[in-house]
């Protein structure tokens, strides 16, 4: 086996140890070296073994069940995979961490995220994404539901949160999701205090 197809057949199981998660080049690194890793991409794109959603990141071409099309992957799921190659945090805005929680059905017509970068417009695949630089207040909360959590309560406001809500994201969470709250529940705003409580019960 030539270094080339080594260097190859390493990325595709690194792609598929990941599950379908969109993977930055730059998380091949320790694989060959770069000029290795850039001719393996480009000969495993030329054969459709991958496809590239944006410069330097790539993922596992998927089928949709239904139609039976080449499917791409979530925008948060690519959102996410750029913030890793990016070494920045980004957080799912209201409309969208509602959508993700399944606390909303429609997806927003504008994908907006918030982030500690710069303030700037991606396209990723099919998506544009609107990334918001924000501040402490927003990016201190720690952990990945609970900033979910914490952004959807925000954009649905006291009066939507119901105890049908409260009772679906108890349910929802799991208890390392609901320490996870716990342990951000002093950057919540006094209204969201008692509710995160009930949900993190």
């Amino acid at each position: 086996m030539s270094k080339a197809h080594s260097v190859a057949d390493k990325i595709l199981a690194r792609l598929r140890s990941r599950r379908g998660q969109a993977v930055h080049s730059r998380d091949f690194a320790e694989l060959g070296c770069a000029t290795a890793v850039r001719q393996a991409l480009s000969r495993l794109a030329r054969q459709g073994a991958i496809r590239r959603v944006r410069r330097g990141l790539c993922e596992l071409p998927r089928v949709g069940k239904l139609l039976n099309l080449p499917a791409v992957q979530s925008p948060d799921e690519l959102v996410r995979a750029w913030a890793r190659k990016n070494k920045l945090r980004v957080i799912p805005s209201g409309a969208y961490a509602a959508n993700l929680l399944g606390l909303a059905t429609q997806v927003p017509a504008k994908i907006t995220y918030y982030t500690d970068g710069r303030t700037r417009t991606l396209g990723l695949g099919p998506y544009t994404v609107r990334l918001l630089n924000r501040g402490p207040k927003t990016m201190g909360v720690q952990g990945r539901t609970a900033s979910l959590v914490f952004q959807a309560l925000r954009y649905l406001g006291r009066e939507a949160v119901t105890p049908q809500i409260v009772d679906r994201l108890r349910s929802l969470l799991s208890s390392r999701d609901k320490a996870e709250l716990r342990r951000n529940l002093d950057r919540a705003v006094a209204w969201m205090r008692p509710v995160i409580e009930q949900i993190a019960t």
